[in-house]
């Protein structure tokens, strides 16, 4: 079975695998002219059977697909899943369950920050993909052959790279490292953005709380109209379109159709009233409740350093675990525990990175260790034993 466009096999094919220990999962998307995620093509394998389950054919009710994500006895194992989750929660409003990912459980197993799915594939299960159809339109009809095949080879492969890295995460005993950041994907808050946090990713150099305010009201306002109208946000307004309306806060469509990018059309439309309207809310906050800039702690003069060293422990930590770099501690981690030890809250000195990491980065900050070059490998040891 190849390609699945109606209904009827759709179901018998579901109801099938749904006796699978596990099925493999991925979609195919477009994306570009859209805010939500269109899709196209889902692709399913259980033990022995796989599919594509074409999601734009005429009359396809895709409801066994989402029995099937929805059923807690299956699990559903995707590679690099936040993409595909976020299409399933969009449509059916709840996201599926349980689940694996194999991109999250190769970096736990030590194979680097970049665990692609092509590579974990050459290595695990010894073939080769052909990614030529990688940026295909997967919107246009009649799917060929080559889109096909290429779309199972995202699912059949993947039985063999879950069940190898079932077998490594046995061994090590890193499941529950691997189940604190699966908690993260079952997450709701990961996918759908609170409007009213949405211009905290908007740059700006501004540092005034009551830009802040305009611009709060502006990019909720975006982000609600682009859901609504299904494009990308700055197919509404762009970033820079917001950031100078919020500085220079127009009252009337004259004032607005001034900004750059913008126009007397725009300025004149229900867009434009809007805009305003946005504006006007966001001069009306009192001034106790603006929202302040996001600032991080003082680094103070002189860690780089210290930094460099914790750096080198991470990287030594990691190649002795055999786990992420970048899965245990970012470079802002890194700075932060620099400059406030053990106060510093990131996720480096939590759960199971503070025993591969953070523990013994605190101990070389607060100099109780030292990194030494024992023959031709570094160590950390004990200053009483330095």
């Amino acid at each position: 079975m190849s390609l699945i466009t109606d209904t009827r096999t759709l179901a018998a094919f579901c109801e099938r695998i749904a006796n699978s220990d596990f099925v493999t999962v991925d979609t195919e998307f477009m994306r570009e002219r859209t805010f939500w995620p269109k899709l196209c093509v889902i692709q399913l394998a259980g033990d022995e059977e796989a599919a594509a389950v074409d999601a734009l054919a005429e009359g396809i009710d895709l409801s066994p697909v989402w029995g099937l994500m929805t059923n807690e006895k299956v699990l559903k194992v995707f590679h690099a899943a936040r993409q595909d989750l976020e299409i399933f929660l969009h449509i059916m409003d709840r996201l599926p369950e349980p689940v694996f990912d194999t991109q999250i459980a190769a970096m736990v197993c030590g194979f680097g920050d970049s665990a692609g799915y092509e590579t974990l594939v050459k290595k695990l299960a010894g073939a080769r993909l052909d990614k030529s159809s990688r940026f295909t339109d997967w919107s246009a009809r009649p799917l060929s052959e080559k889109q096909i095949s290429y779309a199972l080879a995202d699912v059949t492969h993947l039985r063999i790279v879950y069940g190898k890295l079932l077998k490594k995460l046995s061994h090590n005993g890193r499941a529950n490292w691997l189940e604190e950041e699966i908690e993260t994907l079952s997450l709701p808050g990961t996918y759908i953005q609170d409007p009213q946090e949405v211009f905290r990713r908007i740059k700006s150099r501004a540092s005034s709380p009551r830009f802040f305010a305009v611009l709060r009201e502006l990019g909720a306002w975006r982000e609600l109209e682009a859901r609504r109208i299904d494009v990308p946000r700055s197919h509404v307004v762009r970033d820079e379109a917001l950031c100078e309306i919020a500085h220079h806060t127009p009252s009337t469509p004259s004032d607005l159709a001034r900004t750059r990018g913008l126009g007397r059309r725009f300025a004149e439309g229900p867009a434009g009233a809007a805009v305003l309207a946005a504006v006007g809310r966001g001069l009306a906050i009192p001034e106790k409740d603006c929202p302040q800039q996001i600032k991080r702690p003082d680094i103070p003069a002189g860690l780089g350093p210290l930094t460099d060293l914790l750096k080198v422990l991470l990287k030594m930590k990691c190649e002795e675990s055999g786990a992420a770099q970048k899965l245990v501690a970012s470079a802002s981690d890194l700075d932060l525990i620099a400059a406030l030890g053990e106060k510093a809250d990131v996720p480096a000195l939590r759960g199971w990175r503070r025993e591969v990491f953070g523990a013994e980065a605190l101990q070389l900050r607060n100099g109780e260790t030292a990194l030494m070059v024992k023959g031709r490998k570094l160590k950390a040891v004990s200053i009483g034993d330095a």
